[in-house]
This record gives structure tokens, sequence and C-alpha cells, in this order.
């Protein structure tokens, strides 16, 4: 259904009911990070279904050791940027840290202003049973909703470790039952992170929207990576589920040193590159 194409040619949009389409044909979804105009621009034309803004942000934009700094006038203005370089893919805007916890006004306040200050299409939170009522809340507003369960890096603190979550039977069953109440409050889709293969191949076939492993396996329904990761720009992390398409690191690391060679040796700008 992604393929599908519109009447002046281009790629039809992707929306939400693409993505759980794509889901009962049998079609992986790809999904992709981006946090500026430029880079949404190249990902969007590069094919991929869906684009997240994810609070990751607070790591690969800003520096931050966690997500949880990441501010909602943070999260709007990268997805602001991206959201005017997408034309085609559907744009989930990850609500940070706080915004959506308290209460589940304020949460409905925060996902409003995402949706109507940035354009973006849907917005992602983390959390199973404690966020439910939330969820249905703000579905019921008319705002999708994207779950995120095992590994959610906005519990980290809690977590104590990055290890894989859900190795466990009590944890897993309690992981499973939670997708379950994530489809049954509306949700449209659910990023499953870093758990066993086998309980996201279990969780896949247990709901019907799609799920979006990263770190859980080749049986999701679709994949996301941090497009940093992806590209090669951020070789210190290196988790065992990251492919590395590129290693952009160093081409742009070895474009910059020859740039500052070329003006220490007064090689740049050469005649054909300045103005009479």
């Amino acid at each position: 259904m992604s393929t599908q194409k519109s009447s002046n040619d281009r790629p039809a949009k992707v929306t939400t009911r693409t993505v759980v389409d794509m889901k009962e044909q049998g079609e992986k979804i790809s999904m992709l990070t981006a946090y500026d105009y430029t880079m949404a621009r190249l990902v969007d034309s590069g094919g991929v279904d869906v684009i997240l803004v994810g609070d990751s942000a607070g790591n690969v934009m800003a520096g931050y050791e966690t997500t949880l700094p990441m501010t909602m006038e943070q999260m709007i203005y990268h997805t602001q940027c991206v959201v005017r370089g997408v034309e085609r893919a559907l744009v989930v805007a990850d609500l940070p840290f706080m915004s959506y916890q308290v209460t589940a006004k304020e949460a409905m306040i925060n996902a409003g202003r995402i949706m109507k200050e940035t354009g973006a299409h849907a917005v992602k939170l983390e959390g199973g049973e404690p966020v439910v009522d939330t969820i249905k809340k703000i579905v019921n507003a008319g705002i999708p909703v994207m779950g995120h369960l095992g590994l959610t890096p906005q519990s980290i603190y809690k977590f104590g470790t990055y290890k894989v979550r859900a190795t466990d039977e009590t944890e897993a069953e309690e992981l499973l039952e939670d997708a379950k109440r994530l489809e049954e409050a509306g949700c449209f889709a659910v990023v499953l992170e870093k758990i066993p293969k086998k309980l996201a191949k279990q969780v896949t076939e247990s709901i019907s929207i799609p799920t979006i492993g990263i770190g859980a396996g080749v049986e999701c329904d679709g994949q996301v990576l941090v497009l940093h990761d992806m590209l090669g720009l951020n070789k210190d992390f290196h988790p065992r589920f990251i492919r590395r398409y590129a290693d952009l690191q160093e081409t742009i690391s070895g474009a910059v040193s020859n740039y500052v060679n070329d003006v220490k040796k007064i090689a740049f700008p050469s005649k054909d590159e300045q103005y009479d």
C-alpha cells in the first residue's frame, strides 16, 4: 500500500491507516529518526515509511547523557523542522519526559500542542498499564498515538541498565498484556525496544496493530533505527542491533580535514572559485 501513486505521480502519503494495512498485507514498515529539515528531506526522499522525531535528539543533537532533559519546546522545534522537509512519510513526534506522566489532562494539552504547532501526524509515548487511560483520552481527542514497550529510555534510572528487557517469564507476560492494553486503548502501532526475538514474535502475532522493533528481532512488522547510528555518525554507540549503512563519521572528518589543509596551503579558493 505504501507504494501507491497519487494522481500527480508522487507516492501516496503514508498515514496511520497505511501502516496498519501494511501489517495486514505482510509488508514490512521502515522507520528512521530525523531531527532537522535537511536530514528529513533526505530520509523522506529515500522512501522511508515513518519518520520519528525522537527525544533521542537529546543524545545525538544536544549531547545529553539521557533523553530526560528534552523539553516540549525543544521537541516542538525539532518536529517543526522535520515536517517542513517531508512530503510522503508519516511523522511521529515523541512526547518528552514528564509531559504526559502527571495527569491525562496535561498529556492531552501537550499532545495537542505538538500536533497544532508542528504539523506532526501522531505522537509517541512510553509505557504500559500506567499510561493506558492517558492514551485513551489522547486518542479520543483525535490524536493518533504510537506506544513504546520494552526498554523505555525515559525510565532508564528506574531500570538502572540498558540491558535486554523482559527476559524472565513474569516481565514477558506483563509486556504481552501491556501490548494488548495499548491496542485496546487505541494505539495504531507500538515500538518494541530491546526484548527477546521470541517475545517480540509472540507480541506481533497477538495484536492487530503493527509492531516496530529496535533490537527486537526480524519478526516485528517493521524496524526503526536512530539515523545517526545507521549512518555511522555515532560510532561510539555499538549495540548488536545496529547495522551501519554508511561511515559518515570518517567521510565528514576527512572532508573537513581536506578543507582545512586547502585553506592553510592557499589551495582554496582556486581561480575558478573566485569572482573578477
